[in-house]
């Protein structure tokens, strides 16, 4: 069973994922709250799904770019289960869960995670050579700039309110796509189902090495 955290963003999730998929998952609004919010909710999930620590196989986590705060959060719970209990933690890049259900599209997919005071985080991910990869590193920006940005046809996912999927729109000459709101969602279902191909492919970090990724403008 795999335990995946995500404090990135003011958005926070929670899931269990075991080799029959998500067990149980939870996505709530933490705004800064993620140092009081994030155990006790950890602690309510094994007790609901009648788990121990003692029963998990891994920890995922995601790295960022995101909150300084929250990432440090995430990371040092995440730490704090895995190596006393010598669980394997598998890092997961923020932007890379917001995308990766998107991995089937032919479009280009823009993932967007809000970085406060009017900024947004983003990263682009597509097929090249057939292979769904990183094309555009994550970096720093606004909703009006990454529209501009958008000259072809893409899909926009992740943290975009109504009045930001309105920007990226007309911005970009409706050329960006902005997915339904349910989709938006980043979801730690999705960064359990990253972790666990790792997983099973042998690939996992080492938790003392573990670090948030942070970024800034271009």
């Amino acid at each position: 069973m795999i335990l995946a955290i995500d404090t990135a963003t003011q958005y926070a999730g929670l899931a269990l994922y075991n080799r029959d998929g998500v067990y149980t998952e939870e996505t709530w609004y933490a705004g800064r709250n993620h140092t009081i919010e994030l155990a006790p909710r950890i602690v309510r999930m094994l007790k609901l799904a009648n788990l121990k620590v003692t029963n998990l196989t891994a920890l995922a986590v995601s790295l960022g770019p995101g909150s300084f705060t929250g990432l440090r959060i995430g990371l040092a719970v995440a730490k704090g289960m895995a190596l006393p209990h010598k669980l394997p933690v598998i890092g997961i890049p923020t932007l890379e869960s917001v995308a990766y259900p998107l991995q089937d599209s032919k479009l280009p997919v823009w993932a967007i995670a809000q970085a406060g005071r009017g900024r947004i985080l983003t990263a682009c991910y597509g097929k090249k050579k057939r292979q769904w990869q990183l094309l555009t590193d994550p970096y720093l920006t606004t909703f009006e700039a990454l529209a501009q940005k958008i000259t072809t046809s893409a899909l926009c996912v992740g943290e975009i309110d109504h009045e930001a999927a309105k920007i990226l729109r007309y911005g970009s000459q409706q050329k960006a796509q902005v997915v339904s709101p349910a989709a938006r969602l980043r979801r730690a279902g999705y960064l359990a189902e990253i972790a666990a191909a790792r997983l099973a492919a042998n690939d996992q970090d080492d938790p003392d090495a573990l670090v948030p990724i942070y970024t800034s403008s271009p």
